[in-house]
């Protein structure tokens, strides 16, 4: 399935496509506060559809995850990384996405704390 995705002004959008077997919510310091649920896909199953220079950057602990964020609205639709094994991934918080019905979505907890 191919879902739409943007910030809360639409600054930054993309779309992503795959299946949403489950989602991720992390208490780690960041993502608490955020309050994101995240949904991991290979980076190349996400097309950005804006230009990098239209968003911020924030890392931060291991500087191994680049947080994306709007600079108008402050929304963080997505982030980068890799994997364990060394491919590129795509952090896609589903809050951010068009049409889903959170209520139905697989919530695994994640001890970010402790990483």
């Amino acid at each position: 399935m191919k879902y739409q995705g943007s910030c809360h002004c639409g600054q930054i959008a993309f779309e992503v496509e795959g299946e949403i077997p489950e989602v991720m919510s992390c208490n780690c310091s960041m993502c608490q506060r955020k309050g994101t649920l995240m949904w991991f896909v290979p980076r190349s199953s996400m097309r950005l559809l804006t230009a990098r220079d239209k968003m911020s950057t924030y890392t931060f602990n291991k500087h191994v995850i680049k947080h994306y964020f709007c600079p108008t609205c402050g929304i963080h639709p997505f982030g980068e990384g890799a994997s364990p094994t060394g491919q590129e991934m795509a952090a896609i918080n589903v809050r951010s996405l068009e049409d889903i019905d959170l209520s139905t979505l697989t919530i695994r907890h994640y001890n970010g704390r402790e990483v």
